[in-house]
């Protein structure tokens, strides 16, 4: 290591599982990285749960921003180093660089290779980030050098899981949401929505259609490229999915909304610019739903990004954002063979609402049992082992980690909803008419519900969890108390499989008002 440069803390990289290694990049390969500076006035941040009136973007910038001098400190470093400024951020506290792979392997004391797993051939690098000592104290953290693919979409379609649609009842958005009792003379009018995206793309035309065949008009939804990534929709077995679910969903239940669906390529680097990107939008969107997400563990994420991605999420709160995240589709393990159990990232992040998953079974239009999703597939949740427990979940009751020692640890999920693809989403994907689970379709139900109480409050909800876990204790739930996500069972009161429970629309949206 060049004398004078100290690691990043939490910035080492372990390879990824499975990986093949295929041997060096070419030096003059372009790498872009984005490196986050320390905010401006850190400990004058809101206190979210002492109920904080929002923030504006403007305001939060000038008080809470990077300071000119940080990041022009990163500007000299990359110009001593041969790298150019591509973008300087001082809402967003980032600034972003370019160059040659051998003069950015240089400027960080990495080592780069080029690897491939499940058919993906990317950039990967090993060990800690270095800096020089002088940018140490404001270099919170370097997100670019590895283009690994960071996270998958947390759905199911039917086809995949093997069922007829004849074996099943699916619902429509809009059936879900009657059976969920939610407000039907509230439509999300005045709202906006932002979907985070990591690739795949939806085609105008099916919005169309789908919307029309619902006896709604289109909801407004307008692509927000991030970093050049557009909209591109492909076919119906691709991350397209995802993207026409989510939109589909939260826009059947707010239609009166605007959605924003934020594009950008799928590694941290992206990810992490998505969603900085949306929470610093002057659009000023007040909801964000994410369907993305991998387990919370070192081998698929830096301890770096947890951080960042974390004090995003406390940035969306101040500015009065309600965050939902989808808690994951394969169990209390998150797909992870290790015989330990793992939650999922970012639903693990306090300062936002994970959504777990359900399976309904109805009739004449009411819900005759309903219960955790465990099969073809099943919920995600239990309990982190990065996040300590929130003041706001202590009198939940959660329940220690099934990992040795048994820690104590935030509780995933927060809430809950309909979620098996056999009892799964009715959605048009590329012209495709098709069926579609997993708890990505609970995030945007959850998105399109609080359109309607910040609709009906007249004002954004902003920071809900603490709110949630109250309202929970005067009926705005249903618990779910039948089934199991592997190593953690449904019981009364919150769970690792369901959280909270299921929403009653109606009473939910008089609590969250009041």
């Amino acid at each position: 290591m060049p004398s004078g440069r100290v690691p990043i803390e939490g910035s080492e990289r372990e390879a990824l599982p499975g990986a093949k290694r295929v041997g060096p990049i070419p030096a003059d390969q372009e790498v872009r990285v984005t490196i986050v500076v320390r905010r401006r006035d850190d400990a004058a941040l809101p206190k979210l749960e002492e109920g904080a009136e929002p923030l504006s973007r403007t305001e939060f910038a000038q008080r809470f921003g990077a300071d000119a001098a940080d990041l022009e400190r990163v500007a000299q470093f990359a110009r001593e180093h041969g790298l150019e400024v591509r973008e300087s951020d001082q809402a967003r506290r980032t600034v972003v660089l370019a160059g040659p792979a051998a003069a950015v392997a240089k400027a960080f004391d990495v080592s780069f290779e080029e690897y491939e797993h499940e058919g993906v051939r990317f950039r990967a690098r090993s060990g800690p980030v270095h800096v020089p000592a002088e940018l140490a104290p404001i270099v919170t953290a370097v997100i670019g050098l590895d283009s690994r693919p960071q996270a998958k979409p947390h759905f199911r379609r039917l086809e995949s899981e093997g069922l007829s649609p004849r074996a099943t009842r699916a619902f429509t958005p809009l059936q879900i949401a009657r059976l969920y009792d939610f407000p039907s003379n509230l439509d999300g009018r005045g709202q906006k929505i932002a979907l985070i995206e990591l690739g795949g793309g939806f085609r105008p035309n099916d919005l169309k259609t789908y919307f029309r065949e619902l006896g709604l008009h289109a909801p407004k939804v307008t692509a927000v490229p991030v970093a050049g990534q557009p909209n591109s929709p492909s076919t119906p077995d691709s991350a397209d999915g995802e993207v026409v679910l989510d939109i589909e969903v939260a826009g059947a239940v707010a239609p009166k909304a605007e959605i924003l669906v934020y594009f950008a390529r799928n590694t941290d680097r992206g990810f992490y610019e998505a969603i900085t990107s949306a929470v610093h939008d002057q659009r000023a969107s007040s909801i964000m739903s994410i369907s993305w997400g991998a387990p919370e563990d070192s081998q698929f994420w830096t301890e770096q990004s947890r951080r960042v991605y974390d004090e995003a999420f406390q940035e969306a709160a101040a500015l009065g954002m309600s965050v939902f995240v989808a808690a994951g589709d394969n169990g209390s393990t998150d797909g992870v063979g290790d015989g330990r159990q793992h939650v999922d990232f970012p639903a693990s992040s306090p300062h936002v609402v994970g959504c777990g998953g359900t399976r309904i079974e109805s009739a004449n239009g009411t819900i005759r049992s309903e219960r955790v999703w465990e099969t073809n597939g099943a919920t995600g949740g239990g309990v982190s082992e990065t996040f300590p427990l929130p003041a706001w979940q202590r009198s939940a009751k959660v329940d220690k980690s099934a990992n040795p020692p048994h820690r104590s640890g935030r509780g995933v999920p927060d809430v809950a909803g309909d979620a098996d693809p056999a009892s799964g989403y009715r959605v048009r994907v590329d012209g495709e008419e098709t069926v579609i689970g997993g708890t990505s379709a609970v995030a945007p139900l959850w998105a399109g519900l609080l359109a309607l109480v910040n609709q009906h409050r007249g004002r954004p909800a902003g920071f809900l969890n603490p709110t949630l876990y109250k309202a929970h204790t005067s009926g705005g739930f249903k618990e779910i108390t039948s089934g199991g996500n592997g190593a953690y069972e449904a019981r009364e009161g919150w769970n690792a499989c369901t959280g909270l429970g299921r929403p009653e629309g109606q009473r939910l949206v008089q609590l969250l008002t009041s």
